[in-house]
């Protein structure tokens, strides 16, 4: 019973505290920017939001992948002068003193009886500015590698609109060798048949002009039973359609296990815990349900010693 009801109070998320590290400067000086506030763009806040999701689209998440890469290039060939113009209206909005970008402050990390120094400019633009777009820059290549590119492009060709004009046999056949696991070889040998008469089908039925997403064209292959006259193309969308979950929802779910599984709980059992973490995960879904529902379920499954109230039946 404990495994349904679980409490709530007892998983809650831990909240981390980051300390700033003190740096040598004036006083009344923005002397550090924050590398995350360097991409303030709304399109590139629309690609973080978007990865935090369950329901992705695939194109779209490779369309804004694409424009954030080129976004970040152009800020740090020649998005200097605006980002500092609006560093300096901010400070100027708060009353906080902007140093002169032409005065000269000491190296870090050198002793300053070497006497070397460099212009605050340089220090801002140089050690502050492309470090952090640099940075940033090999986080996203680091999570969006070549090999996942590819297989994004190649399930993006399964995108609907426009009557299948992303459809492309050899990339879709690919995949079948990528996820050798789950077709065979005879799957391989017969997927590019299955493929090519899949796509002069579904561009003549009208009800697949309707389809806007990889989900839609899923839910109408079901609806028309074409599910059945080509399992091998259900199956590349199917795997199309649980991509997400094996890139931010897993992310989610080992934090759920840092939450779930503490020092008081490290002899939790593995059902138990994976109970607990399919009702943290899904916690939305869960809020849903009624405690009562939950203990009639559970009650009705055998007969038990102690009796239900006669308002829980």
């Amino acid at each position: 019973m404990r495994r349904f009801l679980v409490d709530r109070a007892s998983i809650e998320n831990v909240n981390v505290v980051q300390q700033e590290a003190e740096l040598e400067s004036p006083p009344n000086v923005v002397n550090e920017f924050n590398p995350n506030e360097i991409v303030r763009d709304p399109g590139h806040r629309k690609l973080s939001n978007i990865l935090q999701r369950k329901d992705l689209n695939i194109v779209n998440d490779m369309e804004l992948v694409d424009v954030v890469k080129a976004g970040l290039d152009t800020m740090r060939e020649s998005g200097w002068n605006n980002f500092f113009a609006d560093v300096q209206g901010f400070c100027v909005a708060k009353s906080i003193l902007v140093p002169n970008m032409d005065d000269e402050i000491p190296v870090r990390g050198r002793s300053r009886a070497e006497g070397r120094t460099i212009t605050n400019l340089h220090h801002y633009r140089a050690e502050i500015f492309y470090v952090a777009i640099d940075k940033i820059c090999v986080e996203m290549d680091h999570r969006f590698s070549e090999g996942s590119n590819i297989i994004l492009d190649c399930f993006s060709c399964l995108d609907p609109k426009n009557s299948f004009s992303k459809f492309d046999v050899d990339k879709l056949a690919r995949l079948a060798d990528i996820y050798h696991a789950d077709f065979s070889d005879d799957d391989r040998g017969t997927i590019r048949d299955q493929l090519e008469t899949y796509v002069l089908q579904v561009r003549r039925n009208a009800s697949f002009s309707t389809c806007e997403d990889v989900q839609s064209l899923a839910m109408k292959m079901v609806q028309t039973e074409k599910h059945l006259v080509f399992p091998l193309v259900y199956k590349l969308i199917e795997l199309a359609l649980i991509l997400p979950v094996s890139t931010a929802s897993v992310e989610r779910a080992f934090s759920a296990m840092k939450i779930i599984k503490s020092k008081l709980r490290n002899k939790i059992n593995d059902v138990w815990f994976n109970d607990l973490m399919v009702c943290y995960t899904e916690r939305e879904i869960f809020k849903s349900l009624d405690d009562i529902d939950i203990i009639r379920t559970f009650t009705a499954k055998k007969s038990r010693k102690g009796h239900l109230p006669r308002n829980f039946i």
